[in-house]
C-alpha cells in the first residue's frame, strides 16, 4: 500500500471545465488493506427511475451541491451519506483526472482515499443497494475484462467492462474509466480495452 500511495501522490491531475454547463459530480475511490490484499470499495446504486446510474456499480458519490465548498467536500459528504464512512483529511491521497460523461452531461472528479480502519462498518442509505470491497487483483484479472451488452435507455449497447461474477451487474462506464486510469497512474495499466461504447 505504501508504494501505491507514494506513486499516486506524484500524480498531477488534469481538471476539466464543465463543458455541458449542466453540473458536476464527485466520487471517492477508497482503498484499504483487507483479507485479500489491497481492496477497493464499490457500491451498487439502488434502482430509481430518476437516477441515470440506476442499478449500476460505482464509487460513493454524486452531484456537487451548492453547499459543497469544493468537489473534494462533495466526495466526503456523499461517502458519509451513502455508506456511513467519515473520511478524514489524513485519509486523502490524490485526485485523479476529471472525466466527462459521454452520454450523461456531467463532469466528474474522483478523489482517492486510503483508510486504516478495516473493521469500519458500512451503513448504506436509500441510494445504495449493496456496498462491498473488491481486491485490486480481481479488477486486474484480464479474464474478467470483456465486451458486455447493457441496456441504456431502452437500447442494447456493447460496452467494455469488468464482470465481477455472482449477481452483480457488469462494472462499466465512468467507474470503469476511473479504474483504468487508477491502474495506469500506479504503473500497472490494465490490458488493452476491448472495443465498444465508452460511457
Amino acid at each position: 500500500m505504501d508504494h501505491i500511495i507514494a506513486t499516486l501522490q506524484r500524480h498531477q491531475y488534469a481538471a476539466l471545465k464543465d463543458q455541458h454547463q449542466k453540473g458536476r459530480a464527485s466520487v471517492a475511490l477508497i482503498l484499504r488493506h483487507g483479507a485479500q490484499g489491497i481492496e477497493l470499495l464499490l457500491i451498487q446504486r439502488a434502482k430509481h427511475p430518476n437516477d441515470p446510474w440506476s442499478g449500476n456499480l460505482g464509487f460513493p458519490g454524486g452531484r456537487i451541491d451548492p453547499e459543497d465548498a469544493t468537489a473534494y467536500d462533495a466526495a466526503v459528504r456523499e461517502t458519509r451519506e451513502e455508506v456511513g464512512l467519515s473520511l478524514a483529511q489524513q485519509d486523502y491521497v490524490v485526485r485523479l483526472d476529471d472525466h466527462h460523461g459521454v452520454r450523461i452531461p456531467v463532469c466528474v472528479s474522483c478523489f482517492v482515499f486510503s483508510i486504516a480502519d478495516n473493521a469500519a462498518e458500512l451503513e448504506k442509505n436509500y441510494e445504495v443497494s449493496k456496498a462491498f470491497w473488491v481486491p485490486l487483483r480481481s479488477l486486474q484479472d484480464p479474464e474478467k475484462h470483456h465486451l458486455a451488452t447493457v441496456s441504456w435507455h431502452g437500447k442494447s449497447i456493447a460496452v467494455p467492462g469488468i464482470d465481477l461474477g455472482g449477481e452483480l451487474p457488469v462494472l462499466w462506464g465512468l467507474t470503469y474509466r476511473f479504474i483504468r486510469h487508477f491502474f495506469t497512474v500506479i504503473g500497472e495499466p490494465l490490458s488493452d480495452c476491448p472495443q465498444g461504447t465508452m460511457l
